[in-house]
């Protein structure tokens, strides 16, 4: 059967090495921070794209509106019928 350990009387502290610590100088280089250049990304596509569409989707609404039954805002005074 295997022994088992003993105890520690501090409780759940771990044991203090016996080891000499010895300060480790480290070396910092400098580093240059470089702003990414403002440049339209995805995001921005998406939001142009859908503005532009809303846009051509009302004024193709209010042309239809305008041609066959004479009624919108734009294309009133343009009916066909």
């Amino acid at each position: 059967m295997a022994r088992s350990r003993s105890r520690s009387k501090r409780g759940s502290k771990p044991a203090k090495s016996r080891r000499s610590k010895k300060k480790v100088e480290e070396s910092v280089e400098e580093v240059e921070v470089v702003e990414e250049s403002k440049s339209l990304g995805i995001d921005d596509g998406i939001v142009l794209i859908t503005t532009i569409l809303l846009i051509a989707a009302f004024v193709l609404t209010d042309y239809l509106l305008g041609i066959d039954y004479e009624q919108g805002l734009m294309f009133k005074d343009k009916f066909g019928g």
